[in-house]
């Protein structure tokens, strides 16, 4: 029987790397520096920017700190996520954070260096309690409670004229500069980023993960996931509570706009389009979302439709993120072959 040619695209590994996401053949100092070479740019670039404040001006400096915060916040929601906790209120943990340091600030005069560790810390306890007796709730059922807890401590501040009201707390201590700022805020996104991706490859992050996978295998292991869940949430929680209370003193002022959707709905944003589960994408989505968010401010209340078909065409199109796609592509080369085909098509 006749046959004719076709052609079908293979995808292979390079020599670099191993059929596994974290092994790989290292022989020459070439394919050392082929793995640290995107790491080392990145991580350069960033200690490299508070630096260029004559040329990028303090605006776009300030843009990077609110970008870091973001990506602090899509960190957070990351690791929940990766634990099988979808949260739809990443502003909780960034309003008790914020308040909590303000409140320190104002009552006892206590300087940025003392408050912010304190309200990172102790904000996350309190959030923790807050969560712990709905972490048995599955899917949407959690997130509808988190997303509920914002608004429901903006409406007790408004009504209860507490901690400030609806005018908040001003005046508070400032952070020495922007130069600063930028340096402490970087260097905790980078800590997280990597921390996050570092726990997750022990033996405590297997349990988190299968926790997601299957937690019916986890309880008949002898694992108390309730427990475990809510040691995820207090480590989730450290990143977003840090950006509320480093952001109050940036800013000098905490208000009701903390407990913003902003700030639910950016992180989430940032961590889909860089791909949920890869903590690096989800740093990576907010350094594309806030900056474009910033250029297209002057368009109002379209961004929100920008917003929402670049969601589309990344849960659509690309539904991994964009992190998983280019390393992949980093990682992997496609090429042509050619394959026999019978008469028929067969």
């Amino acid at each position: 029987m006749s046959a004719k040619v076709g052609y079908r695209k293979e995808r292979l590994d390079r020599g670099i790397k191993a059929r596994t996401d974290d092994i790989f053949a290292i022989s020459t100092y070439r394919e050392i520096l082929y793995l640290i070479l995107p790491r080392v740019f990145v991580i350069a670039g960033l200690l490299i920017f508070p630096l260029l404040g004559d040329f990028t001006g303090v605006y776009w400096q300030n843009v990077i700190v609110i970008t870091c915060t973001i990506a602090l916040l899509a960190l957070s929601w990351d690791l929940l996520h990766s634990v099988g906790l979808v949260s739809l209120g990443q502003a909780v943990f960034f309003g008790v954070g914020a308040y909590i340091t303000g409140f320190l600030a104002q009552q006892f005069g206590l300087p940025p260096l003392v408050t912010i560790p304190l309200a990172t810390v102790f904000g996350a306890l309190v959030c923790t309690m807050l969560l712990y007796p709905v972490l048995r709730l599955r899917g949407v059922y959690f997130g509808l409670i988190t997303f509920a807890l914002p608004l429901l401590f903006m409406r007790i501040i408004e009504t209860t004229k507490v901690l400030g009201g609806t005018e908040g707390m001003s005046g508070l201590p400032a952070l020495p500069s922007i130069a600063i700022s930028l340096y402490i805020i970087i260097t905790i996104t980078l800590v997280c980023v990597f921390g996050f991706q570092r726990l997750f490859e022990t033996d405590y992050g297997l349990v988190l993960k299968a926790i997601k996978d299957n937690d019916r295998s986890v309880i008949a292991a002898g694992f108390n996931i309730s427990w475990f869940k809510a040691q995820a949430v207090f480590i989730a929680a450290l990143p977003a509570t840090f950006a509320g209370a480093f952001l109050t003193h940036h800013y000098q002022f905490v208000g009701i706009p903390a407990f913003a959707t902003d700030y639910s709905i950016l992180p989430l944003a940032s961590a889909i389009v860089g791909g949920p589960g890869s903590f690096f994408g989800a740093m990576l989505g907010a350094f594309l979302l806030v900056p474009l968010s910033e250029l297209l401010r002057d368009l109002g209340t379209l961004r929100i439709v920008i917003y929402s078909v670049i969601l589309l065409i990344f849960v659509v199109g690309l539904p991994e993120g964009l992190y998983p796609y280019l390393r992949r592509k980093y990682f992997q080369f496609e090429r042509v072959v050619s394959m026999e085909l019978e008469e028929g098509g067969k």
